[in-house]
């Protein structure tokens, strides 16, 4: 299921500058490919979802499990997350 803290509140502007200045230093600090990136990616991700900019968040979904995929395999239980988070994007959407 996609979460995000503070969805309630609706402050989704205020959000976002945070969660691209966490993922920056994370891109800094570990490198593009490190899966801390991957769920930087996914909470913006998570971000756009919940503002209705639904195909920019599977760009953002698919990134990161590309990431999770390649670095930590398809056992590792990001991996199967982030599927989740993709179907459940387009279940809602109506996309197959």
């Amino acid at each position: 299921m996609i979460r995000i803290f503070g969805r309630q509140q609706g402050r989704y502007e205020e959000a976002e500058p945070l969660y691209q200045e966490a993922m920056q230093l994370r891109q800094e600090l570990l490198g593009d490919r490190h899966p801390s990136v991957a769920s930087s990616l996914n909470n913006r991700a998570v971000l756009r979802y919940y503002q209705n900019r639904y195909d920019e968040a599977e760009v953002l979904f698919l990134q990161a499990l590309e990431i999770f995929e390649s670095v930590l395999g398809s056992n590792h239980p990001n991996t199967p997350n982030a599927k989740n988070s993709i179907a459940y994007l387009r279940a809602n959407q109506g996309k197959s």
